[in-house]
């Protein structure tokens, strides 16, 4: 993560929205998040078990999370199979969400999904499992949960395509809406 956000060239659009009165500091591992208040993780790679343990821990302890979890990346990459800087094009998280109550299934339709409050494309919906820890809101469709864990809180979206490239006056709606998000995540 250090080397992608270090790499030369135009930044990503959403980079000054999560700079905007926060210092960013990239991880490449969760073993340790460390005395972060706030964290945003974006498609991330498999997380190892002692990763799910110690997120976990670190919510539970007070943290603030928003997580995109998209269980089919329809966003193109420039960076080949195998490179760490690739986005994952699923993401396999069913361990921690199966620990916070929920399962992320892949929906039936794929392509644009209207009447959404931000631009979605093929998305993912999330779903309480029966019997799990029940203090997570769905709404949406199942595209968002907002749940408290412990002392902290999560906000998944089940879609990553708001995080895709833009530019010019496409850019404004969806930094907008990434402000949205991160106001929802952190201000429990």
């Amino acid at each position: 993560m250090s080397a992608q956000l270090a790499a030369p060239g135009k930044s990503h659009w959403a980079r000054p929205v999560l700079q905007e009165g926060r210092r960013v500091v990239p991880l490449d591992t969760l073993l340790a998040p460390g005395p972060l208040a706030d964290l945003v993780i974006a498609q991330p790679r498999p997380l190892e078990p002692a990763e799910n343990v110690a997120l976990d821990g670190w919510v539970r302890g007070g943290g603030h999370l928003l997580l995109f979890a998209d269980p089919l990346l329809t966003a193109g990459s420039h960076f080949p199979l195998g490179d760490p800087r690739r986005p994952a094009d699923t993401v396999l998280l069913g361990p921690i969400l199966a620990h916070w109550g929920l399962v992320l299934r892949e929906k039936a339709e794929t392509g644009e999904s209207t009447g959404m409050p931000f631009p979605v494309h093929s998305p993912g919906e999330l779903v309480s499992l029966p019997g799990g820890p029940q203090d997570c809101r769905i709404e949406a469709k199942g595209l968002i949960a907002q749940c408290r864990i412990g002392k902290g809180s999560a906000l998944i979206v089940a879609d990553a395509a708001l995080l895709e490239p833009a530019v010019g006056p496409e850019s404004a709606p969806r930094a907008r809406a990434l402000r949205s998000l991160m106001r929802r995540a952190f201000a429990l």
